[in-house]
Protein backbone atom coordinates (compact mmCIF):
# COMPACT_ATOMS: atom_id res chain seq x y z
CA UNK A 1 0.00 0.00 0.00
CA UNK A 2 2.80 2.38 0.88
CA UNK A 3 4.67 1.73 -2.42
CA UNK A 4 1.42 2.24 -4.37
CA UNK A 5 0.77 5.55 -2.55
CA UNK A 6 4.28 6.73 -3.41
CA UNK A 7 3.69 5.97 -7.07
CA UNK A 8 0.46 7.99 -7.00
CA UNK A 9 2.24 10.90 -5.35
CA UNK A 10 5.05 10.80 -7.93
CA UNK A 11 2.52 10.68 -10.77
CA UNK A 12 0.66 13.64 -9.29
CA UNK A 13 3.89 15.64 -9.11
CA UNK A 14 4.68 14.81 -12.72
CA UNK A 15 1.22 16.00 -13.79
CA UNK A 16 1.41 19.20 -11.74
CA UNK A 17 3.33 21.20 -14.38
CA UNK A 18 0.67 20.25 -16.95
CA UNK A 19 -2.04 21.58 -14.63
CA UNK A 20 -0.09 24.80 -14.15
CA UNK A 21 0.43 25.13 -17.89
CA UNK A 22 -3.30 24.60 -18.47
CA UNK A 23 -4.20 27.61 -16.33
CA UNK A 24 -5.29 30.70 -18.24
CA UNK A 25 -2.12 32.76 -18.85
CA UNK A 26 -1.88 36.26 -17.41
CA UNK A 27 0.94 38.66 -18.28
CA UNK A 28 1.94 40.21 -14.97
CA UNK A 29 4.53 42.46 -16.62
CA UNK A 30 1.85 44.09 -18.75
CA UNK A 31 -0.39 44.43 -15.70
CA UNK A 32 2.44 46.19 -13.89
CA UNK A 33 2.80 48.62 -16.81
CA UNK A 34 -0.97 49.21 -16.83
CA UNK A 35 -0.96 50.04 -13.11
CA UNK A 36 2.05 52.33 -13.37
CA UNK A 37 0.59 54.26 -16.29
CA UNK A 38 -2.70 54.82 -14.49
CA UNK A 39 -1.16 55.69 -11.14
CA UNK A 40 1.32 58.16 -12.66
CA UNK A 41 -0.52 59.68 -15.62
CA UNK A 42 -4.25 59.14 -15.11
CA UNK A 43 -6.55 61.17 -17.35
CA UNK A 44 -9.79 59.56 -16.23
CA UNK A 45 -11.06 62.49 -14.13
CA UNK A 46 -10.16 64.98 -16.84
CA UNK A 47 -12.27 62.96 -19.28
CA UNK A 48 -15.10 62.84 -16.73
CA UNK A 49 -14.90 66.62 -16.27
CA UNK A 50 -15.44 67.29 -19.95
CA UNK A 51 -18.27 64.77 -20.28
CA UNK A 52 -20.14 66.19 -17.26
CA UNK A 53 -19.27 69.81 -16.44
CA UNK A 54 -18.62 70.85 -20.04
CA UNK A 55 -20.94 68.70 -22.20
CA UNK A 56 -23.44 67.09 -19.82
CA UNK A 57 -26.32 66.40 -19.75
CA UNK A 58 -26.41 64.31 -22.94
CA UNK A 59 -30.03 63.57 -23.79
CA UNK A 60 -30.39 61.29 -26.86
CA UNK A 61 -30.87 63.20 -30.13
CA UNK A 62 -29.99 66.50 -28.45
CA UNK A 63 -27.35 68.97 -29.68
CA UNK A 64 -25.52 68.44 -26.36
CA UNK A 65 -25.22 64.70 -27.02
CA UNK A 66 -23.74 65.27 -30.46
CA UNK A 67 -21.25 67.83 -29.13
CA UNK A 68 -20.11 65.36 -26.47
CA UNK A 69 -19.89 62.55 -29.03
CA UNK A 70 -17.75 64.65 -31.37
CA UNK A 71 -15.46 65.54 -28.46
CA UNK A 72 -15.08 61.82 -27.65
CA UNK A 73 -14.04 61.15 -31.26
CA UNK A 74 -11.39 63.88 -30.99
CA UNK A 75 -10.22 62.63 -27.60
CA UNK A 76 -9.88 59.01 -28.72
CA UNK A 77 -7.94 60.18 -31.77
CA UNK A 78 -5.59 62.13 -29.47
CA UNK A 79 -5.09 58.95 -27.45
CA UNK A 80 -3.80 57.28 -30.63
CA UNK A 81 -6.79 55.14 -31.60
CA UNK A 82 -7.61 54.69 -35.26
CA UNK A 83 -10.80 55.13 -37.26
CA UNK A 84 -12.50 57.13 -34.52
CA UNK A 85 -15.86 58.27 -35.85
CA UNK A 86 -19.56 58.80 -35.25
CA UNK A 87 -21.45 55.86 -36.69
CA UNK A 88 -25.19 56.12 -37.34
CA UNK A 89 -27.11 53.15 -35.95
CA UNK A 90 -30.55 54.11 -37.30
CA UNK A 91 -33.34 56.66 -36.99
CA UNK A 92 -33.82 57.91 -33.44
CA UNK A 93 -36.31 60.76 -33.71
CA UNK A 94 -36.54 64.29 -32.43
CA UNK A 95 -34.37 66.01 -29.90
CA UNK A 96 -35.62 67.96 -26.91
CA UNK A 97 -34.00 71.02 -25.36
CA UNK A 98 -35.15 72.74 -22.17
CA UNK A 99 -34.79 76.48 -22.85
CA UNK A 100 -36.36 78.02 -19.76
CA UNK A 101 -38.00 76.80 -16.57
CA UNK A 102 -39.35 78.29 -13.38
CA UNK A 103 -41.78 77.08 -10.74
CA UNK A 104 -42.77 79.30 -7.82
CA UNK A 105 -45.10 79.19 -4.85
CA UNK A 106 -46.81 82.59 -4.58
CA UNK A 107 -49.32 81.92 -1.75
CA UNK A 108 -49.52 81.45 1.20
CA UNK A 109 -45.89 82.65 1.06
CA UNK A 110 -43.34 83.04 -1.69
CA UNK A 111 -40.83 80.28 -2.35
CA UNK A 112 -38.93 79.06 -5.42
CA UNK A 113 -39.76 75.38 -5.92
CA UNK A 114 -37.22 72.71 -6.81
CA UNK A 115 -38.30 70.55 -9.73
CA UNK A 116 -37.51 69.51 -13.30
CA UNK A 117 -39.65 68.93 -16.38
CA UNK A 118 -39.31 65.36 -17.73
CA UNK A 119 -37.80 65.05 -21.20
CA UNK A 120 -39.99 65.46 -24.27
CA UNK A 121 -42.87 67.18 -22.49
CA UNK A 122 -44.41 70.24 -24.11
CA UNK A 123 -44.02 73.84 -23.01
CA UNK A 124 -46.59 76.07 -21.32
CA UNK A 125 -46.57 78.70 -24.12
CA UNK A 126 -45.77 81.44 -21.65
CA UNK A 127 -46.40 81.87 -17.91
CA UNK A 128 -49.27 80.05 -16.22
CA UNK A 129 -50.54 80.60 -12.68
CA UNK A 130 -53.43 79.66 -10.47
CA UNK A 131 -54.63 77.55 -7.57
CA UNK A 132 -53.73 73.92 -8.16
CA UNK A 133 -56.19 71.04 -8.00
CA UNK A 134 -55.17 68.03 -5.91
CA UNK A 135 -56.11 64.80 -7.68
CA UNK A 136 -56.75 61.66 -5.64
CA UNK A 137 -56.59 58.84 -8.20
CA UNK A 138 -56.49 55.18 -7.15
CA UNK A 139 -58.34 53.68 -10.11
CA UNK A 140 -59.91 54.63 -13.45
CA UNK A 141 -63.27 55.08 -11.70
CA UNK A 142 -61.82 58.13 -9.93
CA UNK A 143 -61.51 59.96 -13.27
CA UNK A 144 -65.25 60.73 -13.21
CA UNK A 145 -64.90 62.96 -10.14
CA UNK A 146 -62.85 65.40 -12.22
CA UNK A 147 -64.30 65.09 -15.68
CA UNK A 148 -65.17 68.48 -17.18
CA UNK A 149 -63.52 70.40 -14.30
CA UNK A 150 -59.84 70.59 -15.26
CA UNK A 151 -59.60 72.75 -18.38
CA UNK A 152 -56.65 75.12 -17.99
CA UNK A 153 -55.95 73.84 -14.48
CA UNK A 154 -52.67 73.19 -12.67
CA UNK A 155 -52.99 69.73 -11.09
CA UNK A 156 -51.05 67.87 -8.42
CA UNK A 157 -51.23 64.12 -8.96
CA UNK A 158 -51.42 62.31 -5.62
CA UNK A 159 -51.74 63.12 -1.94
CA UNK A 160 -48.95 63.81 0.54
CA UNK A 161 -46.86 60.74 1.36
CA UNK A 162 -44.95 60.74 4.65
CA UNK A 163 -41.18 60.57 4.37
CA UNK A 164 -39.49 58.29 6.86
CA UNK A 165 -35.99 59.55 7.75
CA UNK A 166 -33.50 56.71 7.37
CA UNK A 167 -30.52 56.12 9.63
CA UNK A 168 -28.35 54.86 6.79
CA UNK A 169 -25.27 56.15 5.05
CA UNK A 170 -25.72 57.21 1.44
CA UNK A 171 -22.44 55.70 0.24
CA UNK A 172 -22.26 51.92 0.59
CA UNK A 173 -19.74 49.30 -0.51
CA UNK A 174 -20.30 45.57 -0.83
CA UNK A 175 -19.38 43.60 2.28
CA UNK A 176 -17.60 40.26 2.02
CA UNK A 177 -20.80 38.50 3.05
CA UNK A 178 -22.75 40.26 0.30
CA UNK A 179 -20.16 39.32 -2.31
CA UNK A 180 -20.19 35.73 -1.09
CA UNK A 181 -23.97 35.62 -1.44
CA UNK A 182 -23.77 37.24 -4.86
CA UNK A 183 -21.40 34.53 -6.04
CA UNK A 184 -24.01 31.82 -5.38
CA UNK A 185 -26.23 30.47 -8.13
CA UNK A 186 -29.84 31.59 -7.83
CA UNK A 187 -31.93 28.47 -8.38
CA UNK A 188 -35.06 28.40 -10.60
CA UNK A 189 -38.02 29.78 -8.71
CA UNK A 190 -35.91 32.10 -6.58
CA UNK A 191 -36.80 35.66 -7.49
CA UNK A 192 -35.57 38.97 -6.09
CA UNK A 193 -38.11 41.16 -4.27
CA UNK A 194 -38.58 43.52 -7.22
CA UNK A 195 -39.64 40.58 -9.39
CA UNK A 196 -42.47 39.75 -7.03
CA UNK A 197 -43.64 43.37 -7.09
CA UNK A 198 -43.66 43.72 -10.88
CA UNK A 199 -47.42 43.08 -11.19
CA UNK A 200 -48.09 46.09 -8.98
CA UNK A 201 -45.56 48.17 -10.95
CA UNK A 202 -47.34 47.22 -14.16
CA UNK A 203 -50.75 48.15 -12.73
CA UNK A 204 -49.52 51.57 -11.61
CA UNK A 205 -47.83 52.22 -14.95
CA UNK A 206 -51.00 51.40 -16.89
CA UNK A 207 -53.06 53.62 -14.58
CA UNK A 208 -50.59 56.47 -15.02
CA UNK A 209 -50.69 56.13 -18.83
CA UNK A 210 -54.49 56.27 -18.83
CA UNK A 211 -54.45 59.22 -16.42
CA UNK A 212 -52.13 61.13 -18.76
CA UNK A 213 -54.55 60.52 -21.63
CA UNK A 214 -57.45 61.71 -19.48
CA UNK A 215 -55.64 64.90 -18.39
CA UNK A 216 -54.74 65.69 -21.99
CA UNK A 217 -58.36 65.28 -23.07
CA UNK A 218 -59.41 67.60 -20.24
CA UNK A 219 -57.01 70.33 -21.40
CA UNK A 220 -54.90 70.58 -18.25
CA UNK A 221 -52.34 73.41 -18.34
CA UNK A 222 -49.67 71.87 -16.08
CA UNK A 223 -49.13 68.60 -14.22
CA UNK A 224 -47.02 68.47 -11.04
CA UNK A 225 -45.85 65.07 -9.80
CA UNK A 226 -44.03 64.03 -6.64
CA UNK A 227 -40.46 62.78 -6.98
CA UNK A 228 -39.58 59.35 -5.61
CA UNK A 229 -36.43 60.74 -4.02
CA UNK A 230 -36.01 62.69 -0.82
CA UNK A 231 -33.63 65.25 0.69
CA UNK A 232 -33.97 67.37 -2.45
CA UNK A 233 -33.11 64.49 -4.79
CA UNK A 234 -35.40 64.49 -7.82
CA UNK A 235 -35.87 61.39 -9.97
CA UNK A 236 -36.75 62.49 -13.48
CA UNK A 237 -36.43 60.91 -16.91
CA UNK A 238 -38.89 60.85 -19.82
CA UNK A 239 -42.38 62.34 -19.86
CA UNK A 240 -43.19 62.34 -23.59
CA UNK A 241 -42.31 60.71 -26.88
CA UNK A 242 -39.09 61.18 -28.87
CA UNK A 243 -40.72 59.70 -31.97
CA UNK A 244 -41.35 61.88 -34.98
CA UNK A 245 -44.87 63.09 -35.63
CA UNK A 246 -46.29 62.51 -32.14
CA UNK A 247 -47.92 65.32 -30.16
CA UNK A 248 -45.97 66.78 -27.24
CA UNK A 249 -46.94 65.50 -23.80
CA UNK A 250 -48.68 67.73 -21.27
CA UNK A 251 -46.33 70.26 -19.63
CA UNK A 252 -45.16 68.46 -16.49
CA UNK A 253 -42.86 69.07 -13.54
CA UNK A 254 -41.45 66.50 -11.13
CA UNK A 255 -41.24 68.31 -7.79
CA UNK A 256 -39.00 67.56 -4.81
CA UNK A 257 -40.94 65.25 -2.48
CA UNK A 258 -40.73 67.52 0.58
CA UNK A 259 -42.05 70.52 -1.35
CA UNK A 260 -44.76 68.47 -3.04
CA UNK A 261 -45.93 67.18 0.34
CA UNK A 262 -46.19 70.73 1.68
CA UNK A 263 -48.42 71.79 -1.21
CA UNK A 264 -50.57 68.69 -0.87
CA UNK A 265 -51.02 69.18 2.88
CA UNK A 266 -52.07 72.81 2.36
CA UNK A 267 -54.64 71.81 -0.24
CA UNK A 268 -55.96 68.97 1.93
CA UNK A 269 -56.56 71.54 4.69
CA UNK A 270 -58.33 73.89 2.21
CA UNK A 271 -55.72 76.60 2.66
CA UNK A 272 -55.45 78.73 -0.51
CA UNK A 273 -52.38 77.97 -2.63
CA UNK A 274 -51.20 79.81 -5.74
CA UNK A 275 -48.49 78.61 -8.11
CA UNK A 276 -46.77 80.26 -11.08
CA UNK A 277 -44.81 78.34 -13.69
CA UNK A 278 -43.24 78.60 -17.11
CA UNK A 279 -41.70 75.88 -19.28
CA UNK A 280 -40.09 76.68 -22.62
CA UNK A 281 -38.84 73.78 -24.71
CA UNK A 282 -37.60 73.16 -28.24
CA UNK A 283 -38.09 70.02 -30.31
CA UNK A 284 -35.24 69.58 -32.81
CA UNK A 285 -35.57 67.63 -36.07
CA UNK A 286 -32.54 68.83 -38.06
CA UNK A 287 -30.88 65.41 -37.61
CA UNK A 288 -33.10 62.48 -36.68
CA UNK A 289 -30.38 59.80 -36.74
CA UNK A 290 -28.76 58.26 -33.67
CA UNK A 291 -24.97 57.96 -33.40
CA UNK A 292 -22.53 55.72 -31.53
CA UNK A 293 -18.88 56.64 -31.01
CA UNK A 294 -16.55 53.97 -32.41
CA UNK A 295 -12.72 53.72 -32.41
CA UNK A 296 -10.10 50.96 -32.65
CA UNK A 297 -6.67 49.71 -31.75
CA UNK A 298 -5.95 47.48 -34.77
CA UNK A 299 -4.87 43.90 -34.22
CA UNK A 300 -1.38 42.83 -35.29
CA UNK A 301 -1.64 39.04 -35.62
CA UNK A 302 -2.00 37.98 -39.24
CA UNK A 303 -4.50 35.25 -38.36
CA UNK A 304 -6.38 36.97 -35.53
CA UNK A 305 -6.47 40.69 -36.42
CA UNK A 306 -9.93 40.41 -38.02
CA UNK A 307 -11.35 39.16 -34.72
CA UNK A 308 -12.68 41.77 -32.33
CA UNK A 309 -12.60 42.42 -28.58
CA UNK A 310 -14.99 45.20 -27.59
CA UNK A 311 -15.45 47.39 -24.54
CA UNK A 312 -18.09 50.02 -24.04
CA UNK A 313 -20.46 52.15 -22.00
CA UNK A 314 -23.40 54.38 -22.88
CA UNK A 315 -22.79 58.05 -23.55
CA UNK A 316 -26.35 59.35 -23.32
CA UNK A 317 -27.84 60.56 -20.04
CA UNK A 318 -30.91 62.18 -18.54
CA UNK A 319 -31.02 65.91 -18.08
CA UNK A 320 -31.59 66.89 -14.43
CA UNK A 321 -27.94 66.23 -13.53
CA UNK A 322 -24.92 65.98 -15.80
CA UNK A 323 -25.00 62.21 -16.31
CA UNK A 324 -21.93 61.50 -14.18
CA UNK A 325 -22.53 58.05 -12.67
CA UNK A 326 -25.00 57.15 -15.42
CA UNK A 327 -22.87 56.87 -17.36
CA UNK A 328 -20.01 59.30 -17.92
CA UNK A 329 -18.03 57.24 -15.40
CA UNK A 330 -18.35 54.16 -17.62
CA UNK A 331 -17.34 56.16 -20.70
CA UNK A 332 -14.39 57.72 -18.90
CA UNK A 333 -13.19 54.30 -17.75
CA UNK A 334 -13.37 52.62 -21.18
CA UNK A 335 -11.69 55.63 -22.78
CA UNK A 336 -9.01 55.53 -20.09
CA UNK A 337 -8.51 51.79 -20.57
CA UNK A 338 -7.70 52.15 -24.26
CA UNK A 339 -5.58 55.25 -23.54
CA UNK A 340 -3.50 53.15 -21.13
CA UNK A 341 -3.04 50.37 -23.68
CA UNK A 342 -1.87 52.84 -26.31
CA UNK A 343 0.39 54.64 -23.83
CA UNK A 344 2.24 51.46 -22.81
CA UNK A 345 2.61 50.41 -26.44
CA UNK A 346 0.94 46.99 -26.44
CA UNK A 347 0.43 45.20 -29.77
CA UNK A 348 -2.83 43.28 -29.40
CA UNK A 349 -3.27 40.21 -31.57
CA UNK A 350 -6.97 40.94 -32.05
CA UNK A 351 -8.49 44.32 -32.86
CA UNK A 352 -9.73 46.19 -29.78
CA UNK A 353 -12.82 48.27 -30.49
CA UNK A 354 -14.32 50.80 -28.10
CA UNK A 355 -17.98 51.82 -28.37
CA UNK A 356 -19.81 54.64 -26.58
CA UNK A 357 -23.47 53.86 -27.05
CA UNK A 358 -26.32 56.19 -27.88
CA UNK A 359 -29.87 56.00 -26.45
CA UNK A 360 -29.29 53.28 -23.85
CA UNK A 361 -31.81 55.07 -21.66
CA UNK A 362 -34.47 54.53 -24.32
CA UNK A 363 -33.99 50.75 -24.43
CA UNK A 364 -30.43 49.99 -25.64
CA UNK A 365 -31.27 51.56 -29.01
CA UNK A 366 -27.67 52.40 -29.90
CA UNK A 367 -26.15 49.03 -29.05
CA UNK A 368 -29.07 47.08 -30.52
CA UNK A 369 -28.90 49.15 -33.70
CA UNK A 370 -25.16 48.52 -33.96
CA UNK A 371 -25.59 44.80 -33.41
CA UNK A 372 -28.32 44.53 -36.02
CA UNK A 373 -26.11 46.39 -38.48
CA UNK A 374 -22.92 44.39 -37.82
CA UNK A 375 -23.80 41.06 -36.22
CA UNK A 376 -27.38 40.05 -37.01
CA UNK A 377 -31.08 40.31 -36.22
CA UNK A 378 -31.99 39.23 -32.70
CA UNK A 379 -35.58 38.50 -33.69
CA UNK A 380 -34.89 36.14 -36.60
CA UNK A 381 -31.32 35.12 -35.61
CA UNK A 382 -30.20 35.74 -39.18
CA UNK A 383 -26.50 36.34 -38.51
CA UNK A 384 -23.91 38.40 -40.37
CA UNK A 385 -20.31 37.43 -41.06
CA UNK A 386 -18.91 39.55 -38.21
CA UNK A 387 -20.96 37.56 -35.68
CA UNK A 388 -18.31 34.84 -35.88
CA UNK A 389 -15.50 37.40 -35.45
CA UNK A 390 -16.48 38.97 -32.12
CA UNK A 391 -14.64 37.36 -29.24
CA UNK A 392 -16.14 39.27 -26.31
CA UNK A 393 -17.74 42.53 -25.16
CA UNK A 394 -17.06 44.11 -21.72
CA UNK A 395 -19.48 46.74 -20.38
CA UNK A 396 -19.38 49.23 -17.49
CA UNK A 397 -22.69 50.78 -16.41
CA UNK A 398 -23.62 50.22 -12.76
CA UNK A 399 -22.62 53.61 -11.39
CA UNK A 400 -19.19 54.94 -10.49
CA UNK A 401 -18.18 52.28 -7.96
CA UNK A 402 -14.96 50.31 -8.20
CA UNK A 403 -15.03 46.87 -9.80
CA UNK A 404 -15.54 44.00 -7.33
CA UNK A 405 -15.90 41.18 -9.84
CA UNK A 406 -17.84 40.16 -12.93
CA UNK A 407 -21.15 38.53 -13.89
CA UNK A 408 -20.74 35.40 -16.04
CA UNK A 409 -24.14 35.80 -17.70
CA UNK A 410 -24.83 32.10 -17.21
CA UNK A 411 -21.68 31.12 -19.14
CA UNK A 412 -19.79 28.57 -17.01
CA UNK A 413 -17.10 28.09 -19.66
CA UNK A 414 -15.61 31.54 -18.99
CA UNK A 415 -15.34 31.06 -15.22
CA UNK A 416 -11.70 29.86 -15.13
CA UNK A 417 -10.70 32.55 -17.62
CA UNK A 418 -12.19 35.41 -15.65
CA UNK A 419 -11.00 33.99 -12.32
CA UNK A 420 -7.47 34.11 -13.72
CA UNK A 421 -7.98 37.63 -15.05
CA UNK A 422 -9.21 38.82 -11.62
CA UNK A 423 -6.54 37.12 -9.50
CA UNK A 424 -3.92 39.89 -9.88
CA UNK A 425 -6.50 42.40 -8.61
CA UNK A 426 -7.61 40.67 -5.41
CA UNK A 427 -5.58 43.24 -3.47
CA UNK A 428 -7.67 45.95 -5.18
CA UNK A 429 -10.94 44.40 -3.96
CA UNK A 430 -11.92 42.60 -7.19
CA UNK A 431 -12.49 38.97 -6.21
CA UNK A 432 -16.00 37.84 -7.14
CA UNK A 433 -17.06 35.77 -10.13
CA UNK A 434 -20.77 34.94 -10.23
CA UNK A 435 -22.78 32.89 -12.68
CA UNK A 436 -25.59 35.41 -12.26
CA UNK A 437 -26.54 38.17 -14.66
CA UNK A 438 -27.27 41.80 -13.99
CA UNK A 439 -29.89 43.59 -16.07
CA UNK A 440 -30.38 47.01 -17.56
CA UNK A 441 -27.07 47.47 -19.40
CA UNK A 442 -25.87 47.22 -23.01
CA UNK A 443 -24.20 43.84 -22.48
CA UNK A 444 -27.70 42.35 -22.75
CA UNK A 445 -27.90 43.45 -26.39
CA UNK A 446 -24.91 41.19 -27.11
CA UNK A 447 -26.09 38.29 -25.00
CA UNK A 448 -29.55 38.17 -26.60
CA UNK A 449 -28.00 37.43 -30.01
CA UNK A 450 -25.61 34.80 -28.68
CA UNK A 451 -22.47 36.93 -28.31
CA UNK A 452 -20.38 36.89 -25.12
CA UNK A 453 -21.25 40.14 -23.34
CA UNK A 454 -20.40 40.86 -19.72
CA UNK A 455 -20.99 43.54 -17.09
CA UNK A 456 -18.69 44.07 -14.11
CA UNK A 457 -19.85 43.99 -10.49
CA UNK A 458 -19.42 47.46 -9.01
CA UNK A 459 -19.70 48.87 -5.51
CA UNK A 460 -23.15 50.47 -5.20
CA UNK A 461 -21.96 53.67 -3.45
CA UNK A 462 -24.91 56.10 -3.56
CA UNK A 463 -26.03 55.11 -7.07
CA UNK A 464 -29.51 53.74 -6.32
CA UNK A 465 -30.11 55.94 -3.30
CA UNK A 466 -28.92 59.29 -4.62
CA UNK A 467 -27.63 59.65 -8.19
CA UNK A 468 -29.43 57.27 -10.56
CA UNK A 469 -31.59 59.39 -12.92
CA UNK A 470 -31.56 62.37 -10.55
CA UNK A 471 -30.40 65.95 -10.26
CA UNK A 472 -27.58 64.67 -8.03
CA UNK A 473 -25.94 62.69 -10.83
CA UNK A 474 -22.98 65.06 -11.02
CA UNK A 475 -19.17 65.06 -10.97
CA UNK A 476 -19.03 65.63 -7.20
CA UNK A 477 -20.51 62.18 -6.48
CA UNK A 478 -17.62 60.32 -8.16
CA UNK A 479 -14.58 58.80 -6.42
CA UNK A 480 -11.34 59.23 -8.37
CA UNK A 481 -9.72 56.12 -6.88
CA UNK A 482 -12.69 53.98 -7.95
CA UNK A 483 -12.42 55.08 -11.58
CA UNK A 484 -8.66 54.51 -11.58
CA UNK A 485 -9.12 50.97 -10.25
CA UNK A 486 -11.84 50.22 -12.79
CA UNK A 487 -9.71 51.59 -15.65
CA UNK A 488 -6.82 49.29 -14.72
CA UNK A 489 -9.01 46.19 -14.55
CA UNK A 490 -10.85 47.04 -17.77
CA UNK A 491 -7.56 47.56 -19.61
CA UNK A 492 -6.23 44.23 -18.33
CA UNK A 493 -9.35 42.24 -19.23
CA UNK A 494 -9.46 43.71 -22.73
CA UNK A 495 -5.74 43.16 -23.32
CA UNK A 496 -5.73 39.54 -22.21
CA UNK A 497 -8.86 38.70 -24.21
CA UNK A 498 -7.19 40.23 -27.26
CA UNK A 499 -4.03 38.17 -26.74
CA UNK A 500 -5.33 34.65 -25.96
CA UNK A 501 -5.02 31.91 -28.57
CA UNK A 502 -8.76 31.17 -28.68
CA UNK A 503 -11.81 33.40 -28.63
CA UNK A 504 -13.88 33.64 -25.44
CA UNK A 505 -16.24 30.61 -25.20
CA UNK A 506 -19.88 31.11 -26.15
CA UNK A 507 -23.19 29.79 -24.89
CA UNK A 508 -25.52 27.99 -27.33
CA UNK A 509 -27.26 30.37 -29.74
CA UNK A 510 -30.71 31.55 -28.63
CA UNK A 511 -33.72 30.57 -30.69
CA UNK A 512 -35.33 33.14 -33.04
CA UNK A 513 -38.07 35.26 -31.51
CA UNK A 514 -40.02 35.32 -34.76
CA UNK A 515 -39.77 33.58 -38.15
CA UNK A 516 -37.53 35.14 -40.79
CA UNK A 517 -39.40 37.14 -43.43
CA UNK A 518 -39.66 35.58 -46.87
Amino acid sequence: MRRFSVRIAVAALLLLPLAVLAKEPVDLQVITKIKQEEFRNSKVMETLFYLTDVYGPRLPASPAYRKAARWCVERLTEFGLENAHLEPWGTLGRGWVLKKFRLELLEPSYKPLLGFPPAWVGGTNGPVSGEPVLLKIDSEEDFEKYRGKLAGAIVLVGTAEPIEPEDRADVRRFTEDELRELSLLRMPGERPDWWRRRAEFRRRWQLRRKLNEFLKEEGVALVIRRSRGQDGTINVSRGGSYKLGEDPAIPTVVLAAEQYNRLARLLEKNIPVKIAAEIEVEFTTDDTLGYNVIAEIPGTDRKLKDQIVMLGAHLDSWHAGTGATDNATGCAVVMEAVRILKAIGVKPRRTIRVALWDAEELGFLGSRGYIKKHFGDRKTMELKKDHARLSVYFNLDNGGGRIRGIYLQGNDAVRPIFEAYLEPFHDMGATTVTIRNTGGTDHLAFDEIGLPGFQFIQDPLDYSRRTHHTNMDVYDHVFRSDLMQASIIMASFVYHAAMRDEMIPRKPLPKPRQPASR
